[in-house]
């Protein structure tokens, strides 16, 4: 009985993928006007308010503009700004992405296309704001997710970007039986939720900032099933867009990484084209811009972000 039950999986198993084949998002809604910054809000090409948070400066030297993680939002960026805007003279923009804190429809997923459509609008609307400084993206985990995947579609208008951690276990990629189980379970149970304890990973040294996120409303602690799907899905996608995307790429990885694969991260920066450096820290987390030794990795963000703005003409 034991014996047989591989082989029944491995008959059942495009049975099931075909049969959840038909969960799908919404696409992203039309724009309606120019992306910008007004009353302290991201307001997208569609109309929709997304949070944001500034760390501005008269005259930056470069401007980052942050993208967090999965059930996170911008309050991730906050220790690292402060320190990037006082120790760099690098002005930060963080927003959170549709679904995630003090942005509409809090707790669902909204579907790639408007997760990378939203992408787009805060590029164009932190780039009229700063026309003549490097612009440079930083995304976190899923974060460097959207920006990945909406790289392959088309270039986006920045000077560079810095990949933290980034979610490139997906697809392919992912055990077969994760996504079987990932595709059913979105399909007849979408709204039902996952805390993620039962799992047992870490994802950072610092209690401090864990404890923070636990008491933090607006950081998602119950992941409905349909967005475990989504996450999934965009992984899958900024996988495959590794190995058509390049330019100017700093890429971080915690050798401790619980969440998404060390190794899958440095295959993921290998297949990257472009200029591309890579940097592995022995004693770093997937969070490792909250980590006990943040600091050393927002110093090589610091460097390698004056570096590479001296390529692009210096500017603010």
């Amino acid at each position: 009985m034991t014996a047989a039950r591989p082989l029944l999986w491995f008959l059942l198993a495009p049975i099931l993928l075909a049969a959840s084949a038909c969960v799908s998002y919404p696409p992203a809604p039309p724009a309606v006007g120019r992306p910008k910054i007004e009353a302290g809000r991201l307001v997208a090409a569609d109309g929709a308010a997304l949070g944001l948070d500034v760390w501005p400066l008269q005259r930056p030297k470069a401007i980052v503009l942050a993208v967090h993680g999965m059930n996170d939002y911008a309050r991730h960026f906050a220790d690292f700004a402060a320190w990037l805007s006082a120790e760099a003279g690098v002005a930060v923009y963080a927003y959170d992405q549709r679904g995630f804190g003090r942005s509409p429809a809090f707790g669902r997923w909204v579907g790639d296309a408007t997760l990378r459509s939203d992408l787009r609008s805060a590029v164009a609307a932190v780039r009229a704001e700063h026309p003549d400084a490097p612009l440079f993206l930083l995304g976190h985990s899923m974060g460097a997710a959207v920006i990945l995947a909406e790289a392959r579609e088309s270039a986006l208008d920045v000077d560079g970007a810095v990949l933290v951690a980034p979610a490139v276990w997906g697809g392919s990629r992912m055990p077969l039986l994760y996504r079987i189980a990932a595709n059913v379970a979105a399909t007849f149970a979408p709204g039902k939720t996952l805390t993620g304890e039962r799992a047992g990973r870490r994802s950072t040294d610092n209690i401090s900032a864990l404890r923070e996120m636990i008491a933090d409303p607006k950081v998602i602690k119950a992941t409905r099933l349909d967005a475990v799907l989504g996450v999934t899905r965009i992984m899958g996608e900024a996988w495959d867009a590794t190995d058509e995307v390049g330019g100017r790429i700093l890429v971080l990885t915690g050798a401790r990484d619980e969440i998404i694969p060390p190794d899958a991260q440095d295959k993921a920066a290998g297949r990257l084209c472009g200029e591309v450096t890579r940097r592995l820290y022995a004693e770093g987390w997937h969070l490792l811009l909250r980590d006990l030794q943040a600091e050393t990795v927002y110093r090589d963000i610091a460097a390698w972000i004056s570096e590479t703005a001296l390529g692009c003409g210096a500017g603010g």
